[in-house]
C-alpha cells in the first residue's frame, strides 16, 4: 500500500499550500508604472499587508474589511489578491470599481502592467494582445476570468456568478446602480452559489454615519495593528494625538509612545511598526476580519510631511475633511448642513470695490433652466477666500439665441481689469443640445461644459472629459455632492481668512438668495436634497467652484502665487462708472 501511495505522490506531486502574502514573495514583481520601488515584492516592506492578505488565504474568512488612509499600499494588496487567484487558485473574480471609467483606469494602469512584468502571470495572460483572449474589462484564463466592474453600471453588475469579489473605494459608490438599488449588495448577490466565496471590501472614509466602510468595518472583527514601543514595550495604536512638534517648525516632528514617552523619529518608528501584529478589539464576531489603518504606520510617509500636509489642510474644514478622511482614515464629523441664511444674511459687506483686491481670479457658474440662465461670478483669494461679485438672471428660452448672447456680453465684460478666466456651463435638463452648441462655439474661452456625477463621494471633477456627443465637446463629470460637502464647509467659517465666504451689500443678494444658496441638507445616506423649491444659488456656486477645479487641472494644481501673477490685474486709478451695476437687458 505503500508503495502504491509513493507512486502516486510521485506521479502526481501536491501542490505547496501557499497564503497570498508568500505567493506575492515568491512571485509578485512589481512594475515602474505603480511603484516607487519597482522589482521583487517584499512583503516586510509593510509589514503590516502580511495580516490583510492572509486574511483572505484563511478559510475562516469569507469577508475582509479595509477602512485606512491613502499611502498604505491598499491596491497592491488587491493586485496580489488578483494574481494569487489568476495563478494559484484559478477562479471567476470582479473587481468593481465606482464607475467604469475607474474600471478601465485600474485594468489599463494597474492590472496590465503586473501581467506583463510578473512571469508566473505573463504565461497565463501574456501582454501580446493577439496571444490573449481579453478585452480591458474582461480577461479570460483557464479557470476563470477578470471581470472590471463600474458601481454606476447595472449591467456590469447583473453578470455572472464569482467567486470572489473585490470592491475597491466603496465610500465613493453611487447610492444605487440606476434602479437595482446598492451596487455592493448587487455584487454580493454573484458570490451566492460559492461556499467558499471572498468578498473585500476596501476605502478611505468620509462621512461620520454615512460610510459604508465605516459600516462595514464596524460589523467586523475590527482589528488594529499595535506597535510595541522600543522602550517600555507597551502595545499601542499608532494615533496622530501622539504626534507633536515644536511650534513654526514642522522638522522637530517626532512620534511620542502613549505609555513612557520615549521619542521615535521615522527611523524607529518604523522599526517599531514591523514588530507590530494585529488585534481583533471586537473578537466575538466571526467570519469577517476587518482592518484599520492611517498613514502613521505608512514606511512611505515621514512624519514631516503628514505634518507639512496637516498644517496646510487645517486652514479650511474642506481640505482638514481630506486630511481627516485620506492621511488619518477617519470619519469627518460636521455640521455644516445646520447652516441657517439668516447668519449668513448678517455677513454682508460694502466691499471697497466691485472686484476687492484680495481676488485672484475670477469664474462663474450657470444654471441651466427651461426657461432662463443663472449666472453668478465668484472672486478667489488665496486659499479659496471667495468674494461674491454679482448675479444674473436672463430670462428666455435657452433655444433661442438672444439667451445666449446676452450670457456671452456678461462674460466677456470686463470686471476692473479682470476678466473672467473659467465658466461651467451644466447640460442637466432639457436644454443639453443648446448648452453644447454654445460650449463648441466657444470651444477656446475656458467654457466647460458639466454634468453632475450620480456617484455619492465622486471626485470634484473627473480629469477625463467624455467626448461622446454630436458636438465632441469635452464633458467634465463633477462630483456636486462632493462640491456641496466643501461649499456648505466653506459656508461654516466665521474667521475672514482662507474658505471665508464675502457677500457684498446689493439688493441682488436678498434674503431669497440666501434661502436659496441654503436650500439643501445632508440625509442619513450622505445625499444633499433641497428642502426649498428653488436652489440655483446653490448649483451656480458649486459650478463656479467647479470651474476653479478644472483651471487647476489644466494647469497641475490650483497654484495660488501663479494665478496671482497671470491673473491679478494692475489696478486703475479711476473706479468703473458702472461699479456694482447690473447689466441690463
Amino acid at each position: 500500500m505503500e508503495e502504491v501511495k509513493t507512486y502516486f505522490l510521485d506521479a502526481f506531486p501536491s501542490k505547496p499550500r501557499y497564503t497570498i502574502s508568500e505567493w506575492a514573495d515568491n512571485y509578485r514583481v512589481l512594475s515602474k508604472e505603480s511603484s516607487s520601488e519597482a522589482g521583487k515584492w517584499r512583503t516586510s516592506r509593510a509589514e503590516y499587508q502580511r495580516g490583510i492578505m492572509d486574511a483572505v488565504s484563511d478559510s475562516k474568512n469569507h469577508t475582509i474589511v479595509v477602512m485606512s488612509s491613502a499611502q498604505v499600499g491598499k491596491t497592491s494588496i488587491l493586485e496580489n489578491i488578483i494574481g494569487f487567484y489568476v495563478h494559484y487558485e484559478p477562479a471567476p473574480i470582479m473587481v468593481l470599481q465606482p464607475t467604469l471609467e475607474m474600471a478601465q483606469a485600474f485594468s489599463k494602469d494597474r492590472l496590465e502592467p503586473m501581467f506583463r512584468d510578473t512571469p508566473v502571470l505573463n504565461k497565463i495572460l501574456p501582454s501580446d494582445k493577439k496571444k490573449s483572449n481579453s478585452t480591458i474589462l474582461h480577461k479570460k484564463f483557464n479557470g476563470g476570468h477578470i471581470t472590471m466592474s463600474g458601481a454606476n453600471s447595472p449591467a456590469s453588475l447583473a453578470s455572472r456568478p464569482i467567486k470572489v469579489l473585490l470592491a475597491d473605494e466603496i465610500d465613493r459608490y453611487p447610492e444605487s446602480a440606476g434602479e437595482e438599488g446598492d451596487p455592493v449588495n448587487l455584487a454580493k448577490k454573484r458570490t451566492t452559489t460559492f461556499w467558499d466565496k471572498k468578498i473585500f471590501l476596501c476605502s478611505t472614509p468620509t462621512i461620520k454615519d454615512n460610510s459604508r466602510i465605516e459600516f462595514a468595518y464596524n460589523q467586523s472583527d475590527m482589528r488594529k495593528f499595535f506597535v510595541p514601543c522600543p522602550e517600555c514595550g507597551k502595545k499601542q495604536i499608532l494615533l496622530w494625538e501622539n504626534v507633536r512638534w515644536e511650534e513654526n517648525k514642522p522638522e522637530t516632528a517626532r512620534y511620542y509612545c502613549s505609555e513612557c514617552g520615549s521619542e521615535w523619529n521615522d527611523a524607529i518608528r518604523w522599526n517599531a511598526i514591523s514588530k507590530g501584529e494585529w488585534i481583533a478589539t471586537n473578537p466575538q464576531v466571526k467570519g469577517i476580519a476587518g482592518f484599520w489603518l492611517n498613514e502613521i504606520y505608512s514606511p512611505w510617509v515621514k512624519l514631516l510631511d503628514m505634518v507639512m500636509n496637516f498644517l496646510e489642510a487645517k486652514k479650511t474644514p474642506a481640505t482638514l475633511k481630506t486630511f481627516i478622511n485620506t492621511s488619518l482614515g477617519e470619519t469627518w464629523e460636521d455640521e455644516s448642513d445646520k447652516i441657517e441664511h439668516t447668519g449668513l444674511m448678517k455677513r454682508k459687506e460694502k466691499y471697497p470695490k466691485y472686484v476687492p483686491d484680495e481676488v485672484i481670479i475670477l469664474t462663474a457658474g450657470v444654471d441651466t433652466q427651461d426657461n432662463r440662465l443663472e449666472i453668478e461670478i465668484v472672486g478667489w483669494g488665496r486659499d479659496y477666500e471667495s468674494f461674491s461679485i454679482d448675479y444674473f438672471v436672463i430670462d428666455g428660452d435657452p433655444a433661442e439665441n438672444f439667451v445666449w448672447d446676452k450670457l456671452s456680453e456678461i462674460l466677456e465684460n470686463d470686471y476692473e481689469g479682470h476678466k473672467i478666466k473659467g465658466i461651467c456651463i451644466d447640460t442637466g435638463g432639457h436644454k443639453t443640445k443648446f448648452v453644447y452648441q454654445y460650449v463648441a462655439k466657444n470651444r477656446f474661452k475656458n467654457i466647460f461644459a458639466i454634468k453632475g456625477s450620480s456617484v455619492l463621494n465622486a471626485p470634484t471633477i473627473n480629469p477625463r472629459p467624455q467626448r461622446n456627443n454630436e458636438y465632441n465637446v469635452p464633458l467634465y463629470m463633477v462630483g456636486v455632492n462632493t462640491i456641496k460637502d466643501t461649499i456648505y464647509s466653506f459656508l461654516s467659517i466665521e474667521d475672514i481668512g482662507a474658505g471665508y465666504c464675502h457677500f457684498p451689500d446689493y439688493e441682488k443678494y436678498d434674503e431669497e438668495y440666501f434661502k436659496q444658496l441654503t436650500a439643501e441638507k445632508r440625509e442619513q445616506n450622505g445625499k444633499w436634497v433641497k428642502q426649498r423649491h428653488r436652489n440655483e444659488a446653490l448649483d451656480c456656486r458649486v459650478y463656479a467652484y467647479a470651474a476653479l477645479e478644472i483651471i487647476g487641472i489644466h494647469t497641475g494644481g490650483i497654484k495660488w502665487d501663479l494665478l496671482e501673477k497671470i491673473n491679478k490685474p494692475k489696478r486703475k486709478k479711476k473706479q468703473p462708472k458702472d461699479k456694482g451695476v447690473e447689466i441690463e437687458f
